[in-house]
């Protein structure tokens, strides 16, 4: 659902998909298509005073520029970005996804950079898969290591098992991976081979039945679990849901997590494989409620927790803060991180309350007393 922008945020240029919200409102000028050029092209020679983040999504906004002159400039200008700026925008799992799938084609030839792209949790699927059809043996094994986006977006196995670079021990390794967890590629030799290798030959031609596909069972249960809006699903229908998922594949059940609505995501989070779980995390149709619901849950995967906490956008809304601290799960490292930017009435109730972890019960009476002894010794 597309909301309208601020009053005070410039319309984007024709083609961009995000406008200029994420810059300082005093520099959201320098991406504006309406403000004189000069302005734009400063912004696009980067001597603009931004954050590395903010930098590079200003740039991919000025690729849209209506002034050739400027959408030249700011290409030029993203493709020999020094290494303090790189190295910092393209980690950086806030920055537009869009911003970093460009970036990823423009700087696939360098492996250092395309690195940091592909292992950030952020950057689209569909760019890794651009880039895996001819990437450098290092790059091809750094994608074939990601299980989750294997799983999820088949081009990425695809185009990965044609690279011709990419080393034989690694492809078979990744299509017995993809073969065990139910993904199938008829039209890819090497999965072929491979169920061949895990099932012998009679599974070159007919291979062992997968189960449901996530297209079958959106299909079968429509709305109900693909419509967000869709109203709670009856009781005879969750079990339906359920059995069909007990027969599911781990790559169907990553590709529902991805396209499913709350009822699907659900019934998800609580599997016991931590692909399919942090495939619910990280689904694009996750809401704040789910997240809150996740970081307060004592039995959730740490995998699924260590997404929410390092997530600094999730990390904003206090009650996901709170619920991260009084998560026993969570590591003392981040709970004591947080606490320090709690409100003091939240350290005061955290101080006294006797169902979170001692240290954090204790760190929090510390911290009370920090903030109370210098009342105390007013009042004297």
């Amino acid at each position: 659902m597309t909301t309208a922008a601020p009053s005070n945020v410039p319309a984007p240029p024709p083609g961009c998909p995000f406008n200029a919200e994420f810059l300082p409102p005093n520099l959201r000028k320098h991406v504006d298509p309406a403000a004189p050029v000069p302005l734009r092209m400063m912004a696009a020679k980067s001597l603009v005073p931004l954050n590395p983040s903010d930098m590079v999504g200003a740039l991919y906004m000025l690729t849209f520029d209506p002034d050739e002159g400027v959408r030249e400039t700011a290409g030029k200008t993203a493709a020999a970005l020094p290494d303090r700026i790189l190295g910092s925008a393209l980690r950086d799992e806030e920055v537009q996804p869009q911003v970093l799938g460009y970036l990823l084609g423009l700087l696939k030839t360098k492996d250092a950079y395309a690195e940091m792209l592909v292992l950030n949790a952020s950057t689209p699927d569909e760019a890794v898969a651009d880039v895996a059809r001819d990437c450098s043996p290092k790059l091809a094994e750094i994608i074939g290591q990601n299980q989750l986006r294997l799983l999820r977006y088949e081009d990425i196995l695809r185009n990965l098992c044609s690279n011709a670079l990419a080393p034989v021990s690694l492809i078979d390794n990744v299509c017995d991976f993809a073969v065990r967890s139910g993904l199938m590629l008829a039209d890819v030799p090497q999965m072929k081979a491979a169920r061949v290798r895990l099932f012998g030959p009679e599974a070159a031609e007919a291979p062992p039945d997968p189960g449901p596909t996530a297209d079958q069972v959106l299909q079968e249960m429509g709305g109900e679990v693909a419509d967000e809006n869709a109203a709670p699903m009856e009781e005879g229908k969750r079990m339906t849901l359920t059995q069909r998922l007990m027969k599911m594949s781990i790559a169907e059940k990553i590709k529902l997590a991805t396209l499913g609505n709350k009822e699907a995501r659900n019934a998800l989070i609580r599997e016991t494989n931590k692909l399919v779980a942090v495939a619910v995390i990280r689904s694009p149709r996750i809401t704040d409620g789910e997240v809150l619901a996740c970081a307060a849950n004592r039995a959730m995967m740490d995998d699924v927790l260590r997404v929410i906490y390092n997530n600094r956008e999730w990390t904003k809304n206090q009650k996901v803060k709170l619920a991260l601290v009084k998560n026993p799960k969570v590591p003392l490292t981040i709970t004591m991180k947080f606490l320090n930017t709690l409100r003091d009435s939240e350290i005061k109730d955290l101080s006294r309350d006797k169902n979170v972890p001692a240290a954090v019960q204790g760190f929090a009476k510390k911290l009370l007393e920090k903030k109370t002894a210098p009342k105390k010794q007013e009042e004297k």
